[in-house]
Order: C-alpha cells, then structure tokens, then sequence
C-alpha cells in the first residue's frame, strides 16, 4: 500500500513536535517509494527524502485549515492520504495493519488514543437527522469499533483520517469554513450520503497533547433504539 502523509501545522508549532510526527512515519518501515509526507505550513526551511513543505501564508485568513487540507489533496502523489494535525502521531505497526486491513474503503477511521492512553474521539455518531428518535440525547457519542451500519449518521473527527484521493476531490473541504467552525461535521454529512465510512481496527494514531474528548460513549440500549429507527427508515 501507498500513502501520502498529509501534515498541517504552522509558524508557532516546534521543530521537535514535528519530527515526532515524522518519526512515528518513519519508523513504519514503509517502502521508500510507497510513501511521502506533504508538509502544509509552518516554517520549516529544509526537505529530506520524501517529505515536502508546502509555504502557507497564514494572513490569507485565520486558522484556514481546509485550504491546507485541500491544498493536501491536489499535491498527494497517492490515492491514499492520511490527513494529520501536527499533534498527530503513528502508533507502533500502524502500517501493518493497514496491510492487514486492506485497501477496499473510501473514508477510512482508526482508533484514536489520548495523551493519557484512554480513547479520543474517532468512531463517532452525529445523528442529527434523527432527532426524532433521539429527542433530548446528546447527539456526541461514540460507537463500538465492531459499529458498521450506522455510516450514514456519523461523522469523521478533522484531526486526523484516511481517504481515497478521488473521494477528496469529490468532495473537497469547505474553504469558507475554518477551524472550529464545525467544517469537519460539514464535510462528513456530504462525504456519508454516497460513501460509507470504514473503521481499521488493527492501526492506531496517537495525540501528542491531551484533548477534551467530549465525547461519550454511546450505551447498549442507545444503540439498539436508533438502529431499530435506523432500519424502519430504510423500509
């Protein structure tokens, strides 16, 4: 398998941090011409053998991480990208376990881990076309890893997933939005009404900082309710 590592950073992100990212890339032993990382920001004054920094300029508009996003995809050598925030790491065998996993999948989720080791926020439900089952529920939960019907209610965390090329620009991200703006929740409720999203069980990213998962995990009884609704839906 090959991929493009998609890193968006910029000025006030460290040298150091970002060679952690890097390292965790390296270390996976991919092939030398299996792989690259494309470098969206920051200010970086050097390249090494398949890394590329792309120069943003950061007045253009604040925190404009779908332009970098974007600006990923139409430079990616490779139908699979990985899009990565610059706090984002591999864990140990992640490639082997895309190897394991294969490449039938158009978005594709991996589990998530925290600084503190506990869960982040990667397989994930935003259902809210179904309010009326849901009522009162928080919409932010998440699901179990064997989760596989639910695709058409969920979404995909911006900080960190993999797609096919040809899906990104299907379905490019929202350059009117920036960070914080829900445009990660934008693009999945487009991307999910064609494509299903997949989950890789078997590879595992990692953050850097501690995040507010804010999250929960979605209860037993919760989940058997809205795929009960799910599936009258679809009759």
């Amino acid at each position: 398998m090959k991929f493009t590592f998609g890193v968006i950073t910029n000025k006030d992100i460290t040298d150091q941090k970002l060679h952690e990212v890097f390292a965790s890339i390296e270390l996976q032993e991919i092939p030398d011409s299996d792989w690259e990382i494309v470098v969206v920001g920051g200010t970086l004054p050097w390249e090494a053998p398949n890394i590329r920094c792309i120069p943003f300029d950061e007045i253009q508009k604040p925190s404009w991480i779908t332009r970098k996003k974007n600006i990923i995809t139409e430079n990616a050598q490779y139908e699979n990208i990985v899009y990565m925030h610059d706090y984002v790491s591999l864990g140990e065998g992640w490639y082997e376990g895309f190897k394991k996993f294969g490449e039938d999948f158009y978005v594709c989720m991996t589990p998530i881990k925290n600084l503190d080791g506990t869960r982040y926020r990667d397989w994930t439900l935003w259902p809210d076309d179904l309010t009326d089952v849901l009522g009162s529920w928080n919409s932010k939960y998440l699901l179990p890893y064997d989760t596989n019907d639910l695709s058409k209610h969920m979404y995909v965390s911006g900080a960190y997933w993999v797609s096919k090329k040809h899906v990104m620009k299907e379905f490019p991200l929202d350059e009117r939005l920036g960070w914080g703006e829900s445009e990660d929740v934008v693009w999945s409720k487009q991307v999910r009404q064609k494509y299903n999203f997949s989950l890789n069980p078997y590879s595992t990213a990692m953050l850097l900082k501690q995040k507010d998962r804010v999250f929960n995990e979605i209860t037993p009884e919760m989940l058997q309710t809205l795929r009960e609704y799910d599936l009258r839906l679809r009759k």
